[in-house]
């Protein structure tokens, strides 16, 4: 079994932001595998699927970014899950818009959703970093992961989404270079 995670913040209002693609890259996996309709559980939306033979859990905790931990913590206890088989899908200033990279472990990089995550089952899970790019300054960042993708945007947003959905067997498969490359090919991102 495989606890996938998406970062966020709850509610209409938050949906498009640039810090919910965590969601939003978890929508499409679920939607692309067909999993069950998501429901409420662990201050979470859950939903339970299958990718290849796997079990998978989805899940978008229903808190703050900066509380994301408990959910994830209450969901892996509750499925006797083991943190390496957990795999997080967030948002990351540092990488440039539409590019994405994957591993095991490292630190929380200055974004409160891991740090939470990292207090609740330490560092050892698998992290999907997509890439949002950086508005320039570090006094902008608050509202710059806060507001919406703009319309621009979409010219990568939704091919990228659709790409690692269509890649996820591979994250399943513990081939995250499989899974990068793909998302890479079907993008034309390097």
């Amino acid at each position: 079994m495989i606890v996938m995670v998406g970062l966020g913040n709850p509610g209409n209002q938050y949906a498009y932001n640039r810090h919910n693609i965590g969601f939003m890259a978890l929508d499409d996996i679920a939607e692309r595998h067909r999993f069950s309709p998501f429901k409420q559980k662990f201050n979470a939306l859950l939903a339970e699927g299958r990718i290849g033979d796997t079990k998978i859990i989805a899940l978008k905790p229903q808190t703050f970014m900066n509380r994301s931990g408990q959910a994830v913590g209450e969901a892996i206890r509750f499925y006797k899950v083991p943190p390496g088989d957990v795999i997080v899908f967030y948002d990351d200033l540092d990488l440039a818009p539409g590019k994405v990279r994957v591993k095991r472990g490292g630190g929380a990089g200055g974004h409160n959703g891991l740090r939470s995550i990292d207090q609740h089952i330490g560092p050892e899970y698998w992290r999907v970093r997509i890439g949002i790019g950086h508005p320039g300054d570090k006094d902008r960042v608050t509202g710059y992961v806060l507001s919406n993708f703009a319309g621009r945007d979409e010219d990568w947003l939704d091919p990228l989404l659709e790409a690692m959905a269509d890649a996820a067997p591979h994250l399943v498969d513990g081939a995250p270079d499989k899974f990068m490359t793909q998302v890479a090919q079907k993008t034309r991102a390097e």
